[in-house]
């Protein structure tokens, strides 16, 4: 595609921020918006397998990534009550070469600054909240709250779960509460007082499970994330407080190697998990989406996070690829969705790593490498 090709991606996550990375590198004049004031190292943890480390490597920031985080060394998955292994996998030279990565716990904010290093000096404007877009014949016009209007030749949906974008594309239709919610709580290693725990631990409990992990490289911040039901989501307040108590009401009745963990636990907060209906129209006209606000991803098998950089990939090199944006979008479309729609299942069904798992179709899958589909016609968008 001609390089001269205006490019905005709305949203400075971590696919808006992977995909301008791959488009500038590329030569095209892409410019991301992101509705906050400016970056900052709040939110949670977060794992990147390996098959998102390649695509991070290919992008020059994969030592910045691993000098801020942590390799960790072991996943390792224990039942709620005995406190059994039931599944572990471990990380070192030799699984590092059949994966082709590493594979990485990080803090969220860390991550988006790692990213953020890859993107051209001054292409982020801030406090750019997308109101409305209005598509011309040859372009696509972007208005924002604060009065700004810019035109595009095309448009990146990057702007997750309540994304605008998306409604442009498809309508309105509010994202849907999964009748689960997450405590999180982020603390210093400190705290327990010389216990050691290992780099990555899902305890499976039914219908709760709950993640314990470092993040950083010296293994002084540890993340703790207890997905538990909850009946109703009716706050616009996101996240809410929340308290040790909390967690401990919801998790305490684990094995007791856990409440080591969650007796120092500090600073907690609740927040509601959302998703979608799969829909397959990831774009229309100039106008195209990634990551969440095409597909969620429930965050069950790590792997959210690990898509959006994905798609950042593919749709990067579709837009090389080939000479007009239909033929760009199709493609990635027929690229992703197959892969995306498993990923989505597994997910949903919390299984992943919880036995005996075969992690190498999703492992060594190379976003960088893999083939590109054909551009298709144009199919009826299905959903469920």
């Amino acid at each position: 595609m001609d390089r001269r090709t205006r490019i905005a991606v709305v949203g400075a996550g971590l696919g808006g921020m992977t995909v301008t990375g791959f488009l500038q590198r590329a030569g095209f004049d892409a410019t991301i918006y992101e509705q906050a004031p400016s970056f900052s190292r709040i939110g949670a943890g977060i794992i990147l397998t390996s098959n998102a480390t390649k695509v991070l490597r290919t992008l020059g920031v994969e030592q910045k990534l691993v000098d801020t985080g942590i390799k960790a060394d072991c996943y390792i998955s224990r039942a709620w009550d005995s406190g059994k292994t039931i599944y572990e996998i471990w990380f070192d030279a030799e699984s590092e070469a059949k994966y082709g990565g590493p594979y990485v716990n990080i803090h969220r904010g860390d991550l988006h600054a790692v990213i953020e290093t890859a993107v051209r000096p001054g292409s982020i404007a801030f406090n750019h909240r997308l109101v409305e877009l209005k598509e011309t014949a040859n372009a696509v016009q972007l208005r924002f709250d604060n009065g700004v209007t810019v035109e595009a030749d095309i448009v990146i949906g990057a702007d997750g779960v309540n994304s605008r974008v998306r409604e442009h594309l498809i309508g309105p239709e509010p994202p849907r509460f999964i009748g689960m919610a997450a405590h999180r709580a982020i603390f210093p290693a400190e705290l327990l007082d010389g216990y050691e725990i290992p780099d990555c631990t899902k305890w499976w409990g039914g219908d709760r499970h709950l993640l314990v992990y470092y993040m950083t490289n010296r293994r002084d911040e540890v993340y703790v994330i207890g997905v538990r039901p909850w009946k109703s989501w009716d706050s616009a307040t996101v996240p809410l407080p929340s308290s040790r108590e909390a967690l401990l009401e919801a998790f305490g009745h684990f094995h007791p190697d856990l409440h080591r963990v969650l007796n120092v636990v500090r600073d907690v907060s609740l927040w509601p998990i959302f998703d979608r209906a799969r829909n397959d129209r990831w774009s229309g006209g100039r106008v195209v989406l990634l990551g969440d606000s095409c597909h969620p991803v429930p965050p069950f098998m790590a792997a959210g996070g690990a898509m959006a950089i994905e798609d950042a990939a593919i749709l990067s090199r579709c837009l090389v690829e080939f000479d007009t944006p239909a033929k760009a979008f199709r493609s990635y479309e027929a690229t992703r969705q197959t892969r995306v729609g498993d990923v989505q299942r597994i997910s949903w069904e919390n299984t992943w790593m919880g036995g005996p798992t075969d992690t190498d179709w999703f492992y060594c899958y190379d976003a960088c490498a893999a083939p590109l589909a054909a551009a298709p016609a144009r199919q009826r968008a299905t959903s469920q």
